[in-house]
């Protein structure tokens, strides 16, 4: 199993995941643990309200199955993804509902939490997710992009937190976990504040990518790659890491050592620390029971 290409688009040519039949994406086995989200809504992969709810279900869906040890998130076609598609009734719809503005806003608002718990199934399903983009990622393209683990892309790859040249304030993620990811205040207002683009090595130099690559096929692989060493290491201390880095994040030191504390408790008490230090010991390859 892997990664391949067939002619000039990357594809994932391996084992189909059973249990979901998405509409717009590509759920595919990658490597042994290692699970690849291709986003696949042509032309440019815009979100629509049944896009990125049938996303909050594949990511639900993972953080339950055992066997998923790692995620790679991407997009196929042409670029990651061209952000909100514009012309979903479901916004405009809520939008213009009747009734008075006190119930046309509660509606809005149980839209919004909808879409933003979408976006944060990613961070909550407690795997690693290695994001991968190329060309144009715009608006929720980053809200994705900011919940996710790891993030690769291809030199051709433009960022835009978009929303202000549209007309409204990003609402699902972006100005609270972009920030952060980054760790550069001024410039994160900058992007948000103008709408413009920024290319990947801007976004590396900020701290936003960890690596660019010439191509996507690079990038890919990379990720693949990334993913499968992570798969083979104790899938305990790779949830309990995740965890830890998340709440640590929006928390203090002091906060985040005490619940160090209380997570490494039980999960201290996991056999896979006894494997670990034996094929350390031994210098032979673990084995993990699934989570």
């Amino acid at each position: 199993m892997g990664w391949v290409q067939t002619g000039a688009e990357p594809h994932i040519g391996i084992m189909p995941y059973q249990g979901l039949e998405p509409k717009y994406f590509q759920v595919s086995w990658l490597a042994e643990h290692v699970l690849g989200v291709g986003i696949r809504r042509s032309p440019v992969n815009a979100f629509d309200t049944a896009t990125w709810t049938e996303m909050h279900a594949i990511f639900s869906r993972i953080r339950v199955d055992g066997d998923v040890r790692a995620v790679v998130l991407y997009g196929e076609g042409r670029c990651f993804t061209a952000g909100l598609d514009l012309h979903d009734p479901t916004i405009m719809d809520v939008i213009q509902s009747g009734g008075d503005p006190a119930r046309r806003s509660m509606a809005i608002r149980e839209l919004i939490e909808r879409f933003q718990n979408a976006i944060s199934s990613i961070e909550q399903c407690e795997r690693p997710v290695i994001g991968v983009s190329h060309s144009y990622t715009i608006g929720l393209g980053v809200d994705i992009l900011s919940a996710v683990d790891v993030r690769y892309a291809s030199k051709d790859a433009r960022f835009s937190i978009r929303e202000a040249r549209i007309g409204l304030a990003a609402d699902i993620g972006t100005l609270q976990r972009f920030p952060k990811v980054v760790g550069n205040e001024s410039w994160a207002r900058e992007l948000a504040l103008t709408a413009r683009d920024f290319g990947a090595d801007e976004a590396r130099a900020m701290g936003f990518l960890s690596q660019v690559f010439a191509t996507h096929e690079e990038a890919m692989l990379k990720a693949v790659e990334t993913a499968k060493h992570i798969a083979s290491l104790s899938p305990v201390a790779v949830v309990g890491t995740k965890l830890a880095m998340v709440h640590a994040r929006d928390h203090s030191v002091d906060e985040g050592l005490r619940y160090m504390q209380y997570l490494n408790g039980a999960f201290l008490q996991t056999e896979d620390l006894v494997q670990s230090i034996s094929a350390t010991m031994s210098k032979t390859k673990p084995t993990f029971a699934k989570l």
